[in-house]
């Protein structure tokens, strides 16, 4: 979609200098790439872009190299009806170097100049404007809208080719530009040869280093990572998940070489700050701690992009679970493309409190359910929330979210971090022979029967989710602070679902929970009636 593409742009030249300052040495630069992307009007529209290509000049990310492709057309039509702006001015301000190729149809000298020049400059991202003809050939559809988004058509392929001289018949490759474009095959062999010979010199040196390298290239976790996330008793004090999540983040940062994350303006909230490491700067990159400000939506984009540079790259980003609004096209992205991103979502119900309905979650879990490829996690307590992390570092395919409460929580007795990678599992059993009169089922601090992940319980043989959820019962109550939607899969039709189905309030947590019917005694009254 318009503008992710440059977002991820920014992600991957972040991971390049933030590798570069970790790993390089004065006799081996081992990281040295550059990051280039193409994009286009349309891109240039889109808020994310905007976004991402600020934090690119704060960061002063000299190795990325962004072409605009600037032909002055989009799907309806000449840019002049909605995008009159001045872009070179607008990226200047944002911190990019500027250069303008004014015939991008055929000036090949002009813009291996400009990129000569982009490479010279070291401190900023260069954006190359490169003024085009869409549709160059077409004797009767270039320069205009048609050309855009439909095919020229058998008879204007036919002009165009005449146009052109081109007299080859469709899909031939002639020979003369099959040899132009192969010689990269050699060069690319000799080029990688070049740099495993250059690495076999680094692990020689910098043993500690390699290794650790390695493990971010290959995407291969450390041997025994999982033993250093966090466990909890029901003697452990009460607290939010919040608190418990920056617990699990500031453990697993020593012993994953590739975590890195932050928070969009929220850091202090969300309780996402790694202790041990200072914040990614322009002059600072080999710190891990990211700020990305009010920019939900760059900051997801970003995070696919480092997540895309190296399989052992783990990014995590933090804002309120309700602005998954401003990020959603990023979230789906990450699904889509095979992204591992951990998206950190706290305040996470309408136990947040005062800040009222526009900050309460109310149909957000039921509908990133509905998201393809997503772990939706809501833990209870210490050990859920520990199991959200192990399930979220081990799938490296599949983003996870992670929502987490602002009010404090108990330690429940029961919870495990072996019952979270399972999606769901029995928390309190008064019954015999898998025979219960009635089953609660809840998540996060509306907790019985835990169902913490629907994606991963679904997971399940269907022999597992018959000992958890057994097919005889149908006297069945969830609780949820959120959305009824979708319960009714879990409760069937003979079932009560307790939620909320309706915009929140402002008030104190506990106020708000009895205002809306999210009680003990709403729970027994509705097991009273199924029973």
């Amino acid at each position: 979609p318009l503008g992710q593409g440059i977002a991820n742009a920014v992600g991957l030249a972040l991971a390049e200098k933030h590798l570069a300052a970790r790993f390089n040495k004065p006799d081996n630069e081992i990281v040295d790439h550059y990051t280039y992307a193409i994009l286009g009007d349309g891109c240039q529209m889109e808020g994310v872009a905007n976004e991402a290509c600020s934090l690119a000049g704060h960061w002063g990310l000299g190795k990325l190299i962004a072409f605009y492709d600037d032909n002055h057309i989009s799907i309806d039509g000449d840019t002049e009806i909605a995008f009159t702006e001045n872009v070179e001015e607008r990226f200047k301000g944002l911190g990019w170097h500027v250069i303008w190729v004014k015939n991008g149809n055929t000036g090949y000298d002009e813009i291996r100049a400009a990129i000569k020049e982009a490479k010279a400059v070291k401190d900023k991202p260069t954006l190359i404007k490169v003024t085009t003809t869409i549709g160059y050939g077409s004797p009767n559809k270039a320069n205009s809208y048609s050309v855009h988004g439909s095919a020229l058509g058998a008879k204007e392929v036919d002009a165009t080719r005449k146009n052109l001289a081109w007299p080859h018949e469709p899909f031939h490759v002639p020979e003369d530009v099959k040899g132009h474009w192969s010689r990269h095959v050699q060069q690319g062999a000799a080029f990688e040869a070049e740099w495993n010979a250059k690495f076999a010199e680094y692990e020689k040196k910098y043993k500690n280093e390699a290794a650790e390298l390695k493990l971010i290239f290959t995407g291969e976790p450390p041997a025994g990572w999982e033993k250093a996330l966090p466990t909890y008793t029901p003697e452990s004090p009460a607290d939010a998940t919040r608190n418990l999540s920056q617990q699990n983040l500031n453990a697993l940062v020593k012993v994953l070489p590739g975590f890195l994350g932050g928070s969009a303006d929220l850091a202090s909230s969300n309780m996402t700050l790694l202790k041990m490491y200072g914040n990614f700067q322009k002059d600072t990159p080999e710190e891990r701690n990211l700020r990305f400000g009010v920019r939900e939506h760059g900051m997801g984009a970003i995070c696919n992009g480092i997540a895309h540079h190296s399989p052992g790259l783990i990014p995590y980003c933090a804002t309120f679970f309700v602005f998954t609004d401003y990020m959603r096209a990023a979230i789906r992205m990450s699904a889509l493309s095979q992204a591992g991103v951990i998206y950190v979502m706290t305040h996470d119900s309408i136990g947040l409190g005062e800040d009222g309905p526009t900050h309460q979650p109310i149909e957000h879990l039921a509908s990133l359910r509905a998201m393809p490829n997503v772990f939706m996690l809501r833990p209870a307590d210490g050990n859920e929330t520990a199991g959200a992390y192990k399930v979220a570092i081990l799938n490296r395919n599949t983003p996870s979210i992670i929502a987490l409460s602002r009010q404090k929580l108990p330690q429940l007795p029961g919870t495990s971090i072996e019952g979270v990678e399972k999606g769901g599992y029995i928390i309190s059993d008064n019954s015999s022979g898998n025979n219960p009169d009635i089953i609660l089922i809840g998540t996060g601090s509306e907790l019985v029967v835990s169902l913490v992940s629907w994606e991963l319980f679904d997971n399940q043989s269907d022999a597992y989710k018959e000992s958890v959820l057994p097919s005889g019962v149908s006297a069945r109550v969830s609780i949820e602070a959120g959305s009824t939607f979708g319960w009714e899969k879990i409760v069937g039709s003979k079932g009560k679902a307790i939620g909320i189905d309706r915009f929140g309030a402002s008030a104190p947590a506990g106020r708000l929970y009895k205002e809306f019917g999210l009680t003990p005694e709403a729970v027994v009254a509705a097991a009273k009636d199924l029973c």
